[in-house]
């Protein structure tokens, strides 16, 4: 299957997620080829999962203090923080029926470009169900799911970079939980590209395009005129509205 490869850039976090959706779009129609995209996000973002309540996820007066976009994705999962400068995040779009049927496997099939990645930087990496990648036991990487019409939806981070305490401050946790022993022990389970070792934001973009890239025919491209025009839509009218993302 011939697939599109859009290299890293920025989006404010309702562009991103219209994106994901317009692009979704397109390949369902057979306008855009399958699709494997990289970007990150401007300003910082909070992204909670399309069940969460965002109220009860989010300080949302902290997020607006540190000026914080905040966004409900079209997948499931945690609410995840997402560094300006501190992680990749990938997109892959594809038609269903190229998948495994078990979503597990799925995950896992997808995310050996994300292993392939990190083994090319020397960082040993390997999935771990349902949807992480681990490193020596501590995790690098989170990815989620969408199944809709037809079309699969698989994104996901790899940490560059970790602000635990940032995170710890944006989210809802107790005053209890906010604690040097929490933080130490969330610093334990989670690393980093910079924790393993000297490289740059650019040379784990890179790495990724590769990984992706391997046992697949890549074309480099672009976002068309119509799915940015598209996006732009759905990132007025839906991913930045109340509606949407204070439904639960």
């Amino acid at each position: 299957m011939k697939y599109r490869m859009i290299p890293f850039q920025y989006f404010n976090a309702c562009m991103n997620m219209a994106l994901d959706e317009a692009i979704m779009e397109e390949v369902r129609k057979g306008n855009s080829l399958p699709t494997i995209r990289f970007y990150g996000w401007t300003p910082s973002a909070v992204s909670i999962g399309i069940f969460q309540g965002i109220r009860n996820e989010v300080n949302l007066k902290q997020t607006r203090d540190f000026g914080v976009d905040v966004v409900r994705r079209m997948t499931g999962g945690g609410a995840v923080y997402h560094d300006e400068f501190g992680e990749v995040t990938y997109s892959l779009i594809a038609p269903l029926d190229q998948f495994p049927a078990n979503i597990v496997a799925s995950y896992e099939e997808i995310c050996q470009g994300i292993i392939l990645a990190l083994q090319a930087l020397d960082i040993q990496a390997a999935f771990q169900p349902v949807n992480d990648i681990l490193v020596n036991g501590q995790k690098i990487s989170g990815n989620a799911q969408t199944r809709r019409n037809g079309i699969l939806l698989q994104h996901g981070t790899i940490l560059y970079q970790v602000d635990v305490e940032t995170m710890f401050t944006l989210l809802n946790v107790s005053e209890e939980k906010i604690s040097d022993k929490l933080i130490k022990s969330v610093k334990k389970r989670v690393t980093s590209v910079s924790d393993q070792l000297d490289a740059s934001m650019l040379t784990l973009q890179k790495a990724l395009e590769v990984g992706f890239s391997l046992g697949k025919d890549i074309m480099v491209g672009s976002y068309s005129p119509a799915e940015m025009i598209r996006a732009k839509e759905l990132a007025e009218n839906k991913f930045s509205s109340e509606a949407w993302n204070f439904k639960l």
